[in-house]
C-alpha cells in the first residue's frame, strides 16, 4: 500500500529550473495515482511568476505522464515558510498522510520516495526526513547528508563537498536538522504543531522546524538509501545575511533554557564581536546592524516572548538532550563567511568552550 505524498513545488523566479523538475518529476517511480503536485507561485520583482510555463509544459500532462498537478498563484512574495505553508494547508484538507517538499533546483532519482516512506511507516516516530543529498551536475559531490546544527545557532550543510565514495552511509545518524531542499513530513504533525514559522520568512526555517520536533520528542532522520540532486548554490544577495542572523537570535532566544543562554553568554559575545569584523570585511556589515536592530522594537521582542512560551510550554525535552548533537566547529560553504579568523580564531574558541560547557549543561 502506498499512502498518499502530495509534492510542493515552491518557485520565485525558478524559470530555469522548470526543466529539471520535469525531469525529476519523470523520474518519480512512486504510483502517480498516489501523488498530487502543487506548484505554489511567488512572484520574482524582476522575473515575475512561472505561470505561462506552467499552463504550456506542465498542465497538458497532469493526470497522464505526470501526477495530478495544482497550480497556486500569490500574489505576492511570502517567502519560503509561507509559499510552503500555502501547501501545507491544500495538503492538510484534502487529507494527504505525507507531504514532500521540493526546491526548484532539485531532482529526484528513481525509488527515492519510496525509500522514504518505508521508512517513516515503519517507524512512526519519524516526523521529519530527508534524502541523501548529492550535488548536481557533480554527482559524486555531496551537498548534504543531513545538516550541522551549531550550538551557537549556526547551520550548514553536513559533510559539504565530499566525495559521496568516501561516505559510509552506516555512520549516518539523525542530523541536527533535516534540509527543506528535499523535506518529507507527516502531516498530522504539522497539523498538530504547525508548519514553518512564517516570521522566519526565509534561511533557518527548516531548522526551527526539526528543533520543534526534537523539543516535542520526536525524531528526525536522514534515509541514505534515498537520492535526491540539488543545483545548490549559496544565494549572493546580501539580504540574506540579515535573514540568518535574525533567525538565528530567534531560535537561540526561543529554545534554550535560561541558564542554558546565560552559560553560552560570554561566547555569544566573542561571537558578536567576530561577526562584526567578518561583515565588515565582507561587505554585508549594514545587513548585520540590521539584526541587532530588529531586536529594539518593542513589537518584535514581544513576538520572539510569545514564540519562546509557547515552546517553553510544550517542550519534552531537556536542553542536554536537545543539544546532544550540536557541533562546535562552524563550517560554511560560502567563502564570504569562511575566513582565516572563522578557521584560526573564532572556531578553536568555540571547540574549547564546548568542551567545557557540554558538561555542565545538565538541565
Amino acid at each position: 500500500m502506498f499512502p498518499k505524498i502530495a509534492i510542493i513545488y515552491l518557485s520565485y523566479g525558478s524559470h530555469e529550473f522548470l526543466d529539471l523538475f520535469l525531469e525529476s518529476l519523470r523520474s518519480i517511480t512512486y504510483p502517480k495515482d498516489r501523488l498530487q503536485v502543487l506548484i505554489i507561485d511567488n512572484p520574482h520583482p524582476q522575473k515575475g511568476w512561472i505561470e505561462k510555463e506552467v499552463k504550456e509544459k506542465f498542465l497538458p500532462l497532469s493526470g497522464k505522464e505526470l501526477p495530478n498537478i495544482v497550480y497556486l498563484k500569490q500574489e505576492k512574495n511570502i517567502g519560503f515558510a509561507g509559499g510552503n505553508n500555502v501547501g501545507f494547508k491544500w495538503v492538510t484538507d484534502n487529507g494527504f498522510p505525507y507531504v514532500f517538499l521540493h526546491n526548484p533546483d532539485a531532482c529526484a532519482t528513481p525509488g527515492s520516495l519510496e525509500t522514504m516512506i518505508e521508512i517513516m511507516e515503519k517507524d512512526k516516530s519519524i516526523v521529519l526526513a530527508q534524502p541523501f543529498i548529492k550535488l548536481y551536475p557533480e554527482k559524486d559531490l555531496v551537498n548534504t547528508t543531513g545538516n550541522k546544527y551549531h550550538y551557537l545557532g549556526f547551520g550548514y550543510c553536513g559533510d559539504f563537498r565530499k566525495k559521496v565514495d568516501t561516505i559510509v552511509k552506516d555512520n549516518i545518524k539523525e542530523p541536527g536538522f533535516v534540509s527543506g531542499a528535499a523535506l518529507l513530513g507527516r502531516v498530522d504533525f504539522l497539523k498538530e504543531y504547525g508548519g514553518l514559522d512564517e516570521d522566519y520568512f526565509a534561511y533557518h526555517e527548516d531548522l526551527e522546524l526539526s528543533l520543534r520536533a526534537k523539543m516535542l520528542g520526536y525524531k528526525i532522520a536522514v534515509v541514505p538509501e534515498a537520492v535526491f540532486y540539488h543545483q545548490y548554490e549559496f544565494s549572493r544577495n546580501k539580504n540574506k545575511y540579515f535573514l540568518m542572523e535574525r533567525n538565528r537570535w530567534i531560535v537561540l532566544l526561543t529554545y534554550y533554557k535560561w541558564l542554558t543562554l546565560i552559560l553560552l553568554l560570554p561566547i555569544l559575545l566573542v561571537s558578536e564581536i567576530g561577526l562584526l569584523f567578518i561583515s565588515l570585511l565582507s561587505g554585508w556589515f549594514f545587513q548585520k546592524m540590521k539584526a541587532g536592530y530588529w531586536f529594539l522594537h518593542f513589537k518584535n521582542l514581544k513576538l520572539v516572548w510569545q514564540k519562546r512560551k509557547k515552546i517553553q510550554k510544550i517542550r519534552k525535552i531537556s536542553d542536554k538532550q536537545l543539544l546532544n548533537n550540536v557541533v562546535a566547529k562552524i563550517k560554511f560553504s560560502d567563502s564570504e563567511i569562511d575566513t582565516p579568523l572563522l578557521r584560526y580564531v573564532a572556531n578553536p574558541i568555540s571547540i574549547l568552550y564546548w568542551t567545557i560547557v557540554k558538561h555542565i549543561i545538565l538541565w
